[in-house]
């Protein structure tokens, strides 16, 4: 364990910055792809939320997060986009939140 402190989180971070090394696609574009590759996989919540931040970053609003599942849906089913929804909307509930707290403080201590 000495070698690695955490082996899956750093994977994660090395395959992710791979992909995003050779991807063509502009912020936006890539952000809505990953919203839909999500449901399309049925991920939980906490990938919507390692998500989330990015897509809130460049603009990702929640009209096009309901845009890209509905366009989806034909595809990947009524209970994929069912959870997929009720997953990005934790999601970003909470990556919201964090990011209230975390400017509530920073105003506190500045």
């Amino acid at each position: 364990m000495a070698e690695e402190e955490n082996p899956v989180l750093d994977t994660l971070v090395e395959i992710t910055t791979a992909s995003l090394d050779r991807c063509s696609l502009d912020p936006r574009e890539l952000m809505l792809a990953r919203i839909a590759a999500l449901a399309a996989v049925d991920a939980p919540p906490a990938s919507y939320l390692l998500n989330a931040r990015g897509a809130m970053e460049v603009g990702i609003t929640l009209q096009d997060a309901q845009g890209i599942l509905v366009a989806v849906a034909p595809i990947i089913g009524t209970p994929r986009v069912v959870e997929a929804a009720s997953s990005l909307a934790a999601a970003l509930g909470f990556a919201i939140g964090l990011e209230a707290a975390a400017e509530a403080q920073a105003e506190a201590e500045g």
